[in-house]
């Protein structure tokens, strides 16, 4: 199979390509693939056996130089139209032998909508012809049962709703997986078979379904026999039949996915609700465990955005304390506010004290008092915390009466306590008191194990909350996987949430991710000259560096990336493991390369 191509179908590539393949040998199907200027830029061996024309002779040239037929000539049906569906067509063969076929195609968009290709297909029209013995084509599927093994191949089912939003057909597989007749399906309103997956959100499925808009990964569940709910990832759009004439009948495409598919965020290793397996991490949580039984004051410390409050709520989850977990930012209120905040007051403490108020001492009674920010704590309180720690009484303000404190407490700051020690800012006596045990949370740069395992979990956490099952590109991966993360978790979390804002589809891509962020991981950016050895996309497995094809470097692996593929007959398959890279990266270098 020749293929050169730069721009991509829906489908990831190695799927796309797997499907075409199972469609080709399996139904006689042959296909082809042109950029947005009608140029050929791939060929399936199926077609070439079709038409007598070889890849070798048509990649680079015009469409018509491949399919030469009357109605190519009037105008292209498939970029007029968006697609063709299953239309009669006499075309050529390279001998000049006349050959009915049956023709279908769909143009090809990138993450902006722009169209920047299309693939058509092939079939012969009539299977008793000598070409099809020649082909040893005996049966020739229908569109149905195309679609069939193209998803079936791909473990994805598929229902065509009409206008009434009632099933006009279906994948064979899903109705036995629903243990019901194929035809049981039929006529079905889709209400009864497809839901909302989130309780009590707004239902996005049935918005699509009645604005008539395309919509992919929303998170929807199949309705069993027994009502039971299967959860399921769902894409959708409007089609229409269209032909060389126009088009008429307006229907919706569904395709589904089973949730199994999903990489669901309970089922990554996490240590409660924490995502980390580099060894700074599995040593945080080993001391969490060794901790359970024992009420010592902790002081953690890390840059912001790392995730204390979250090592808090693990120490608090895995102690034996059964009371609240409360949280205190010292650093978002002045220090009168503070302190009654931290202590409480009584009716006339202060002005507009009009009734007595229980502190958050008070309110974690037998539980944890999470301490955020105490660097920022003013010096006055840090006198009446003290006290706290050492004797477990405090007073209310404005009230002479002592009260004792069953509570754990747990602090946290970005800023080093030492240091603010040694410059009068910060008690020495309540920095030692605090620090009995110290656990310092790492920057997310010097985490990057962990990242490939923290970047879906978050997104698939986002994606529960708007509903939607997202994925990323692997040149989106590269991008997040490479960036320092000055902001650290936080930023991380601010990132996703901005790139799925703007991702309209399934699949975020690098176009999507915050300025800054997406670097053009072809040039030397500063991010890539920083981490040249942990961005993926930078360096393959078999050592081939990156370098600018104006470079030496970049000659020498343009030469040896074309050699490869030349020599594989331009097989990305084949030339990638001779290379020593993956199908993604070698696909990616022959972009760069212009190959």
């Amino acid at each position: 199979m020749v293929k050169a191509a730069p721009h991509r179908p829906a489908l990831a590539p190695p799927e796309a390509d797997r499907a075409r393949d199972v469609i080709a040998r399996l139904s006689g199907v042959g296909w082809f693939e042109v950029d947005a200027d009608r140029t050929i830029i791939a060929v399936s061996p199926q077609l070439e056996r079709i038409t007598g024309f070889t890849a070798a002779d048509v990649i680079g040239k015009p469409c018509i130089s491949l399919i030469r037929c009357r109605e190519c000539l009037k105008g292209c049906g498939v970029f007029r139209h968006g697609h063709v569906d299953e239309t009669p067509l006499t075309v050529y063969t390279r001998t000049g032998a006349e050959l009915e076929v049956v023709r279908a195609g769909e143009v090809v968009r990138d993450a902006q909508g722009n169209v920047t290709g299309a693939i058509e297909t092939l079939r012969l029209a009539d299977t008793r012809s000598p070409e099809a013995h020649t082909l040893g084509v005996h049966e020739v599927m229908d569109g149905r049962e195309q679609l069939e093994t193209l998803l079936g191949s791909l473990g994805r089912w598929y229902v065509i709703a009409d206008a009434g939003q009632r099933v006009m057909s279906a994948s064979t597989a899903l109705a036995a997986m629903l243990g019901v007749a194929p035809d049981a399906l039929r006529g079905r309103p889709l209400a009864l078979l497809l839901r909302d997956a989130r309780d009590g959100a707004p239902d996005l499925l049935r918005q699509a379904l009645d604005a008539g808009v395309r919509r992919e990964g929303l998170a929807a569940e199949l309705v069993a026999r027994d009502g039971e709910g299967i959860p399921v990832s769902i894409s959708l759009g409007p089609i229409a039949a269209t032909t060389h004439c126009g088009s008429s009948g307006a229907r919706t495409a569904i395709m589904i996915r089973p949730g199994s598919d999903l990489a669901r965020a309970d089922a990554l290793p996490a240590f409660e609700g924490i995502v980390g397996r580099g060894p700074q991490m599995q040593r945080i949580f080993r001391l969490i465990e060794l901790l359970h039984d024992n009420d010592a004051t902790i002081l953690v410390t890390g840059e912001s955005g790392t995730g204390k409050e979250m090592v808090a709520r693990a120490l608090h989850a895995r102690s034996g304390r059964r009371g609240p977990f409360v949280a205190v930012n010292c650093a978002a209120l002045p220090a009168e506010l503070l302190e009654s905040e931290l202590f409480g007051h009584v009716r006339g403490a202060f002005t507009g004290a009009l009734r007595d108020r229980a502190g958050r001492f008070e309110a974690a009674e037998g539980g944890t008092l999470f301490l955020d920010e105490i660097g920022d704590m003013p010096p006055a309180l840090q006198a009446k915390l003290l006290r706290v720690l050492q004797d477990h009484t405090f007073e209310r303000v404005g009230e002479s009466r002592t009260r004792t404190a069953d509570v754990r407490v747990i602090a946290a700051t970005h800023v080093d306590l030492a240091a603010a020690v040694a410059a009068g800012r910060f008690r020495e006596d309540l920095f030692y008191r605090l620090r009995v045990v110290p656990i310092h949370v790492p920057p997310l740069r010097e985490r990057r194990d962990d990242l490939t395992l923290l970047i879906p979990h978050l997104l698939e956490r986002i994606g529960q909350r708007r509903g939607r099952a997202l994925r990323l590109s692997p040149a989106a991966l590269d991008a997040l996987v490479s960036w320092d993360w000055p902001g650290n978790v936080r930023e991380l979390e601010n990132a996703l949430e901005y790139a799925t804002a703007l991702c309209d589809g399934q699949t975020v891509q690098v176009t999507h991710l915050p300025p800054g962020i997406a670097v053009d991981t072809r040039a030397a950016s500063p991010v890539a000259l920083r981490l040249p050895a942990a961005n993926g996309a930078m360096r393959g497995a078999g050592g081939v560096g990156v370098g600018e094809a104006g470079t030496p470097a970049g000659q020498e692996e343009m030469q040896r990336i074309r050699g490869a593929l030349e020599r594989a007959r331009y097989r990305r398959d084949e030339a990638a493991r001779a290379l020593g890279m993956s199908r993604t990266t070698l696909w990616r270098k022959m972009k760069e390369y212009r190959l």
